[in-house]
């Protein structure tokens, strides 16, 4: 949920973000019901102009996850990233399936603990795409200074993407 002063900040980011080059931004906003926030998509799609809008994760922890998925088709979203309101999107597949089956010219992206071994499955269930991070760790032993800190940091596989590409098809 965002204040008035929140949602138009973020329409101004939007703005600057598409004037600099952005081919897309991704958003969510629900209201206090759990519902869409039909004002503050309808400002971002507006701010969007012909970049992608994309509506994140905010539907999977929506009051009625259907009703916001056809709610923010309605408001011209080009992409909803979801799990289907599960933690792995793969055990929210029957309701990204019923998102995908009814999505029109909206792309239905499954994301949330995507792993390689998820993809073909998800696509079976119609996604358009899917969303995970391909990350290893990397860098380990390499304390971020005096004060300490975690070893390493998350990098993206190489491998990993060519693995999850060779799913898809």
């Amino acid at each position: 949920m965002y204040s008035a002063d929140e949602a138009a900040l973020i329409t101004a980011d939007i703005r600057a973000c598409v004037a600099r080059g952005a081919g897309g931004v991704v958003v969510g906003a629900l209201d206090e019901a759990g519902g869409l926030d039909r004002d503050a998509v309808r400002r971002w799609r507006d701010a969007a102009d012909s970049a992608t809008l994309v509506f994140h994760r905010a539907i999977d922890a929506a009051a009625d996850p259907s009703a916001v998925f056809d709610a923010v088709v309605a408001e011209g979203v080009d992409r909803v990233l979801t799990s289907g309101g599960a933690a792995r999107s793969i055990d929210g597949v029957d309701r990204i399936a019923a998102f995908a089956a009814r999505s029109g010219n909206v792309e239905v992206m499954a994301g949330g603990g995507v792993r390689i071994a998820d993809i073909p499955a998800l696509f079976a269930a119609g996604v358009d795409a899917v969303h995970l991070s391909a990350r290893v760790r990397s860098g380990l032993d390499a304390r971020s200074g005096p004060g300490g800190g975690s070893d390493g940091h998350d990098v993206t596989d190489p491998a990993l993407v060519c693995d999850a590409v060779a799913a898809a098809l």
